[in-house]
């Protein structure tokens, strides 16, 4: 049986070299560190950043053409980081692959694409 410590953890708890947590920095250094991928992101960051006064939300003033940006460029992220997962036939490990998906702060990774552009 499985040990379970009764500490409470705190969102600080879980942050990983500056990013939210592990699953967030593992997502954006293996886009950092790979140079067609770190090229082609960086390329829909500037178009998520063209698009972005088009955005109805924006048109309609509940979001500034940032926020539109990095919300549709981090739903990009996670749609093609996530179905170029590989197939897996339900298992323990898929499980935790799925979770480990989940557990990414697709929006900071985003935002650091973002970023990345204003450099």
């Amino acid at each position: 049986m499985a040990n379970r410590q009764d500490t409470a953890n705190t969102a600080e708890d879980n942050r990983y070299n500056g990013w939210t947590n592990y699953e967030t920095w593992a997502v954006a250094l293996w886009i950092d560190n790979d140079y067609g991928s770190h090229t082609y992101w960086r390329q829909e960051a500037a178009r998520h950043v063209k698009d972005s006064p088009k955005c109805q939300m924006v048109r309609d003033g509940l979001w500034t053409t940032n926020e539109a940006a990095r919300f549709s460029l981090a739903d990009q992220l996670k749609e093609e980081t996530t179905d170029a997962a590989p197939d897996m036939e339900p298992s323990v490990y898929s499980d935790l692959l799925r979770a480990a998906f989940d557990s990414v702060n697709w929006s900071e990774v985003a935002q650091n694409l973002l970023d990345d552009l204003k450099e």
